[in-house]
């Protein structure tokens, strides 16, 4: 069963405040490899991410930016030091950076982890004894970082490895199998009183005969619920998905938010955001109708008006207890605040969930996408009854 490991964390946010969320909708082209899969060009995809980190870095917009995502796969392992150079000397403080990374094998995984082991000592054993018990060192690891700029200004450093194989288990080479991820991290910002974790795309539906992330999740929410009235404030998921809209992910939402069993208080509140590759992408081969959809979703005790614009629409994911912002396909930049989930009083008009912007890439620059209503009010009170 996955572990989840909670470790504290020094973000200082304003309280009752809005937390601004920037997903960076870019294309990930993979091709098989000789163990798991590549990028096709590295420095092209390194420019994407590069460009995106100048601007958070440079652009006075997001001087209230507090969680910066890229797609799962997204960066290249050879350019992890330059990431979190940039974060570390140039980014705000009470940053977090969450991006998928290229494919190593195991025995780089360890290394990585050994490397930065005063975040991630406790993640370590797992990786040995399954070494130990014969796990091949050469087995591909798909995996991402997470990257925390405190509010001292110290970058701390996370790694996870995706607990659900990249590709269907129905290949019979076995090259196609992928290493298997023992752990989760759940984040404690203190003092701002914000709990959030990071997965990578399958990771969010992936069960067996014995249980499910999802339900671990649920179940360790619970607990903090009910042992210290703590409540998971968000969680992000990072994808490399051709099938955002397919059924499974309706049906593990409607599960995580529906309540249908049991209360679910830990996570009844609870921000998913999903973080995908543009429809430039590809695994092995182009799929132009895939990819993109990048999404934020709320749970039914708020209410998202109808908005059908060029960049984003608002629906309930085909009849889910949910209400879902859902983004377009292209290649974009998505910057939006999170809504904080106390700001259900019916006597008020504040509205708390807006998109602050859109951004194109022309030139090797980012550039506003213009026409459309992006600061329209995407927030209904919920109905009385």
């Amino acid at each position: 069963m996955i572990q989840i490991l909670e470790t504290e964390v020094n973000l200082d946010y304003a309280l009752g405040s809005h937390l601004h969320c920037l997903v960076a909708q870019v294309p990930v082209r993979l091709r098989a490899a000789e163990s798991g899969f590549a990028l096709f060009d590295r420095e092209a995809h390194w420019r994407y991410v590069s460009t995106v980190l100048d601007l958070v870095a440079g652009d006075h917009r997001f001087q209230k930016l507090h969680f910066l995502l890229f797609p799962e796969a997204a960066v290249p392992a050879s350019r992890l030091d330059d990431v979190l150079g940039a974060v570390k000397e140039r980014f705000r403080a009470n940053t977090v950076t969450m991006f998928g990374l290229e494919h190593v094998s195991l025995r780089e995984y360890l290394d990585t982890l050994r490397r930065f082991a005063d975040d991630n000592r406790r993640a370590i054993p797992a990786v040995e004894n399954d070494l130990s018990a014969g796990a091949l060192p050469d087995i591909p690891v798909n995996w991402c970082c997470v990257a925390v700029k405190e509010a001292s200004g110290r970058v701390r450093v996370f790694f996870e490895a995706k607990s659900h194989p990249f590709r269907a288990e129905e290949f019979l080479d076995k090259s196609d199998d992928l290493y298997r991820g023992r752990h989760f991290w759940w984040f404690r910002a203190q003092p701002a009183f914000f709990h959030f974790m990071v997965l990578v795309c399958l990771d969010y539906l992936y069960r067996d005969l014995y249980g499910s992330n999802i339900r671990r999740i649920v179940d360790h929410a619970n607990q903090q619920y009910f042992g210290a009235r703590r409540t998971l404030d968000a969680l992000f998921v990072l994808q490399c998905n051709p099938k955002p809209d397919h059924r499974s992910y309706r049906d593990v939402l409607s599960g995580f938010y529906g309540e249908y069993l049991e209360d679910t208080p830990g996570v009844r509140d609870t921000i998913t955001v999903f973080a995908n590759s543009s429809n430039e992408s590809e695994i092995g081969e182009p799929c132009p109708t895939g990819f993109g959809a990048s999404s934020v979703i709320l749970g039914p005790r708020h209410r998202l008006a109808r908005v059908v614009a060029p960049e984003f629409t608002t629906d309930d994911f085909h009849g889910a207890p949910v209400c879902r912002l859902r983004f377009g396909n292209g290649t974009r930049l998505y910057y939006f605040n999170l809504p904080l989930h106390h700001e259900l009083d019916p006597r008020t008009s504040h509205q708390p969930l807006k998109v602050h912007a859109v951004l194109r890439p022309e030139g090797g620059a980012w550039l506003p996408v213009s026409g459309a209503p992006f600061m329209a009010d995407l927030w209904a009170r919920p109905d009385k009854g």
